[in-house]
């Protein structure tokens, strides 16, 4: 029987009919999976050329009763899917022009149904034809009963044009069917729903990057819970134009679709978020233009509110995972590519500066992708620089208020930040590598000067202007006051250091002993709190002095008299022999004689190394060079086991800068030797 279509003054030939083979099969398939089908299979069978004189698009869904033919096949731009539902957001099917999409390829197409017919309680089967060449006129024949015991629908497209047997097994088509229904597909995974080419299964696994099915569950103000399964989908490769939240009924019918918040960050997170609920079963589909006229009151409901609370925060979690593990690895190695980071050395301690700079740039760009998106070569060089720069100051800790006012941070961001910034600073590191550098190279210099050169050096011109630079010999955190002058001047110094520092103008102290003039090598102090048992804690006030004798020089009692001297002269001060000061004063050379020798066992009782003379708060030590040396490496072997990093490192470091860590002994690793002092 022919049936004329109702066409409302609008011809098919201008109602926008895909011209494309890939979208008219993909609607025929959709008209499939609309009937209720878990499995469609596209059969073709071409020939030694690669001729394919029909395609056939098979499914066991519903079929087409033949009491709404009228409905689906004599409307046009009126289907009855309309009405209730919309297939998928890349599909035009909805509007009743599906079925004429078959003309994009063939010139006939014939649906041959079976479907269960509730009056008669039998399975019926009948056959729908059209012809591109008559497209308004659909004939329905072969009315029976059928021999078959289940549903389903047979699309049979004869007289092809334009394709071959290539056109649809071509990796291009197969991909273009994954893109189309990977998403529907895995949906309905757990309901084992297949596409098929040619009885093969379209395997769309390889499309799909990371995926997670999610459930929460929503009260409404009536406290109605409204259960929801929330799929979350990241494509290896981009889908569409833009990533949408997708609003899906209990029949898994797309009712409305919303942008996602992560549209703009152009870091390659393709993702796309399927929401099932009865919460939409009784929406009327959107006609993808007014989404308030779908939702209505509801888009403004408690329910909705919270569930895209839920769906930004699925989304952020999922963002942040992947550009932690995927997108912030591609940065690196695109900085590494442009050269754009700082050069590292292969060891240890260069590769853990680069592992800290790596991660604080990889936290920042989870937070916010877009601070390094859209530089160029010179703008991504400052901006590493920049980061690179505080990471090895004191102000590493400034990079999170920083980062707070350029992108609002949530309280996760700000601990995890926070937490990155606040381990061991590697700045500090470097800092004390840097120190102990210089301090080994000083002293092979020293050494050299008052072993190797002893018969040239002196103190005034040589060894004093070595300890002047470099005094922490005698202790850290001390103050140079003077080095070589008088005491009048050093003792001026020495007040206003402790006493007026910054606050005004150093006054000149006037003295009338005889000794004013004397003039020591170098004169350090510092305070310290110590603990006394009497008065808690007081400031201390240390004071060195030391008397620098050239290399050929031994130290004897004639030396040791010149610094009693020293001593006698500062006790008869009255400005500087408060108990709360402590005076030492030291006389260094290459050798002391056997009087310094009997000294030391004599003061051995006191408990300190070199100690020669006590008085009161003052003390005279004698050491020779290498006791200054030894002590040296002593003293930095305890800095070294107090900093929190691989010594294999630091010896890397220090050697990398001709700092040479020798083999002399297995009792001292530290002794070190400068190359080419």
């Amino acid at each position: 029987m022919n049936n004329k279509v109702s066409i409302n003054n609008y011809s098919v030939e201008s109602a926008g009919i895909t011209k494309s083979y890939r979208e008219a099969i993909c609607e025929l398939i959709w008209n499939g999976f609309d009937a209720n089908a878990s499995l469609i299979n596209i059969v073709f069978k071409p020939n030694n050329i690669d001729y394919i004189n029909e395609i056939q698009i098979i499914d066991n869904g519903t079929g087409i009763p033949f009491s709404t033919l009228h409905q689906t096949f004599g409307s046009f731009l009126d289907s009855v899917k309309r009405e209730s539902f919309s297939r998928s957001s890349y599909i035009r099917g909805k509007k009743g022009k599906g079925r004429f999409s078959f003309m994009a390829l063939a010139m006939q197409a014939v649906w041959s149904t079976t479907f269960f017919d509730e009056q008669s309680k039998k399975m019926l089967d009948y056959d729908i034809i059209i012809n591109a060449a008559n497209k308004d006129i659909y004939k329905d024949s072969n009315r029976r009963i059928s021999k078959r015991n289940k549903t389903g629908t047979i699309v049979t497209l004869s007289n092809l044009f334009g394709v071959s047997g290539y056109s649809f097994s071509c990796s291009a088509f197969l991909s273009y069917l994954k893109n189309e229904f990977g998403w529907f597909l895995l949906l309905n995974r757990s309901k084992d729903f297949k596409l098929c080419l040619n009885d093969s299964p379209v395997e769309y696994d390889d499309i799909i990057a990371d995926n997670e099915v999610f459930h929460r569950i929503i009260t409404d103000t009536q406290n109605i819970e409204y259960t929801f399964r929330i799929t979350y989908v990241r494509w290896y490769e981009k889908i569409g134009d833009k990533f949408y939240y997708y609003f899906l009924n209990t029949a898994q019918k797309e009712l409305f679709k919303q942008l996602t918040s992560f549209n703009n960050n152009a870091i390659g997170f393709y993702h796309s978020v399927y929401v099932e609920s009865s919460f939409f079963d009784d929406f009327t589909p959107s006609d993808g233009v007014n989404a308030e006229r779908l939702f209505g009151a509801n888009l403004n409901s408690r329910v909705f509110k919270v569930l895209i609370k839920e769906l930004q925060q699925i989304v952020a979690d999922k963002q942040k995972s992947f550009v932690r593990s995927k997108g912030a690895d591609k940065l690196i190695e695109h900085f590494d590519r442009k050269g754009v980071l700082p050069k590292y050395r292969n060891n240890k301690y260069e590769q853990e500066k680069r592992k800290d700079l790596m991660a604080v740039i990889k936290e920042i760009y989870c937070i916010q992708p877009k601070i390094f998106k859209g530089l160029n070569e010179t703008q991504e060089r400052t901006s590493v620089a920049f980061i690179n720069l505080l990471l090895e100051s004191d102000e590493r800790e400034h990079i999170l208020s920083i980062l707070d006012d350029i992108v609002n941070l949530t309280r996760e961001e700000r601990e995890n930040l926070a937490i990155l910034l606040g381990k061991t600073s590697l700045n500090r590191i470097t800092r004390t590598i840097n120190l102990i550098e210089n301090r080994f190279v000083t002293i092979e210099l020293l050494k050299r000067m008052v072993f190797d050169l002893k018969q040239f050096t002196t103190e005034r011109d040589h060894i004093q202007h070595a300890i002047a630079e470099n005094y922490w010999l005698f202790g850290e955190q001390f103050h140079l006051v003077t080095a070589n002058e008088s005491f009048e001047k050093l003792l001026s110094k020495y007040l206003y250091i402790l006493d007026g520092e910054g606050s005004g103008k150093m006054n000149a102290m006037t003295m009338k002993d005889r000794e004013k003039n004397r003039r020591p090598d170098v004169f350090i102090c510092r305070q310290r709190s110590i603990p006394d048992p009497f008065y808690q804690e007081e400031e201390l006030e240390e004071n060195i002095m030391v008397e620098l004798k050239r290399p050929a020089v031994v130290i004897g009692k004639q030396q040791l008299r010149q610094i009693e001297d020293y001593m006698d002269f500062v006790s008869r001060q009255d400005a500087f022999n408060s108990q709360m000061r402590q005076w030492k004063f030291f006389v260094v050379s290459n050798r002391v004689d056997t009087y310094i020798l009997k000294q030391y066992e004599e003061f051995k009782n006191r408990g300190k190394r070199f100690l020669v003379k006590s008085w009161g708060n003052l003390e005279i030590f004698a050491m020779t060079w290498d006791d200054i040396f030894r002590v040296f490496y002593t003293r930095h072997k305890y800095l070294l086991d107090k900093l929190d990093f691989d010594k294999e490192a630091l010896k890397d470091e220090l050697q990398s800068k001709g700092v040479v860590l020798t083999a002399a002994t297995e009792l001292n690793p530290f002794v070190a030797c400068k190359n080419n002092a």
